[in-house]
């Protein structure tokens, strides 16, 4: 669409006599032959190393650049109002790719699709499938804050772009891969728990630039049980290979991973069962600074596990909460909300537990039906339940229950109220059981047994 739609086009003469005439802060650029008008200020808004900063600065009086008119428009809009116009839904998304990295601003094409702050959890539906190569399913899913996916498959790892257009996919030295994290948009770390040591890999290159290990008094290998971070550190649960010791490392991203300490070593002699758990799932609460581990075990007595918050400066713990009636299935925290959620794996139902009992017992409040609680019949067997945001999302079997707090203003009730809804459309529900959730730029990523996709879940109202 020509840039002056709807009026009558003056000759270039006429055109270059009013932008004389005008604010020595216009400038009128020719892209393909069509005439634009803008304001320095804003090509400068780009950054300095894009080009519109470059045409900015340019002393001609009419600088020429040989692209696409039409594609122009759409990027010189991007710079005025940080948000795609209409007229971009004519266009691939490939194509407004190319174009935005050509003009330098790629990082605004990203913010304006995959903003996390445009997360919409009411209006989530399934938007679209992204198709894996080969015969394994999803065991491990890893995202980006952009919205790039990085999904372990077998013995193989594939990435999607944050367009999701842009595939690649590297094979490693794991037969599986258990635990995923994306350190950046090109670095993972991986771990397994039957192969020794945390892989840092460069996806781009297709190498592991470094192993990290825990060398344990046995000195027999230390498999990797479970991966976090914060955005100082990472944070890797090794077991040793003869499963009789355990700890977590923490190493310093800032630093090329630099061991910066160890906390919770034990090693397990005779019957300490709760000391023999390893943390398989690690959490960061940035308002703490505390890391959440927390740990299961099944045996003969039953399911117990363990859900402890460590103080990284004393390495002590200062929360210790054991499970024994109706073990978590899957426990997850909130730093929006103030609290730990889990799934009973007995009930199968959501309870929560306020921050402010920290160092005390935990005073676990059911969500859901309380007369589950002890029916014996694990029902959360599976289940799955991750944070985000303002709200909490929860897999019982395929469907997926979105928990958020209901706030009754000044008159307030001692005890918070939640409720659930469930996602998505009718025809969406159901199917085989949930097995990861992730959350990246303005989406959601779900995967599923015996599925080889991964499917992501995005605002109606969003996207091109």
């Amino acid at each position: 669409m020509p840039p002056y739609s709807g009026q009558k086009p003056c000759s270039t003469d006429q055109f270059l006599k009013n932008n004389k005439e005008s604010s020595p802060n216009m400038v009128t650029i020719d892209v393909g032959g069509q005439l634009f008008q803008t304001t320095k200020q804003t090509l400068a808004s780009a950054g300095s190393k894009s080009l519109f900063a470059k045409i900015a600065n340019f002393d001609e009086t009419i600088p020429f650049i040989d692209r696409d008119p039409e594609l122009f428009s759409v990027m010189l809009s991007l710079l005025r109002t940080s948000n795609l116009s209409s007229k971009a839904k004519a266009f691939d998304i490939q194509d407004l790719i190319f174009e935005s990295k050509y003009y330098g601003i790629e990082h605004l094409l990203i913010n304006s699709q995959s903003n996390p702050s445009q997360f919409e959890a009411f209006n989530l539906e399934k938007s679209t499938v992204l198709s894996l190569n080969g015969r394994d399913s999803p065991s491990a899913i890893s995202t980006t804050k952009y919205g790039s996916v990085h999904v372990a498959h077998g013995s193989k790892i594939t990435s999607f772009d944050w367009s999701l257009r842009r595939k690649s996919t590297i094979l490693t030295q794991f037969s599986g891969i258990d635990s995923l994290l994306a350190v950046s948009p090109k670095i993972v770390a991986a771990g397994a728990t039957d192969f020794s040591g945390l892989q840092i890999i460069d996806l781009e290159k297709g190498f592991v630039r470094e192993t990290l290990d825990w060398e344990n008094v046995t000195k027999s290998s230390s498999t990797v049980q479970g991966i976090g971070s914060s955005p100082e550190y990472l944070f890797t649960s090794f077991e040793s290979g003869r499963r009789n010791s355990n700890c977590i490392m923490v190493y310093d991203l800032r630093d090329d991973f630099r061991p910066v300490t160890m906390i919770g070593h034990n090693e397990i002699f005779g019957a300490d069962l709760y000391s023999a758990i390893p943390a398989t799932k690690l959490n960061w609460i940035p308002s703490h600074n505390l890391l959440m581990a927390s740990g299961s075990h099944s045996g003969s007595s039953g399911v117990i596990g363990n859900i402890k918050f460590w103080d990284l400066r004393s390495g002590s713990v200062v929360w210790d909460i054991k499970e024994k009636v109706d073990c978590f299935a899957d426990v997850t925290v909130s730093d929006n909300l103030s609290g730990i959620f889990k799934v009973g794996l007995n009930s199968g139902e959501v309870f929560f537990t306020d921050f402010k009992h920290i160092g005390d017992e935990p005073s676990w409040i059911c969500l859901g039906d309380e007369r589950k609680v002890s029916n014996g019949k694990k029902a959360g067997n599976g289940a799955k339940i991750e944070s985000h945001g303002n709200q909490v999302f929860c897999s019982k079997g395929g469907d997926i229950e979105l928990w958020s707090e209901v706030h009754l203003g000044k008159n307030k009730l001692q005890d918070r109220v939640f409720r659930d809804n469930l996602m998505g459309r009718a025809k969406e529900l159901g199917g085989s059981r949930v097995t990861n959730m992730d959350f990246g730029g303005n989406k959601m990523f779900v995967t599923r047994k015996d599925q080889q996709c991964v499917e992501v879940w995005q605002s109606s109202s969003r996207g091109l």
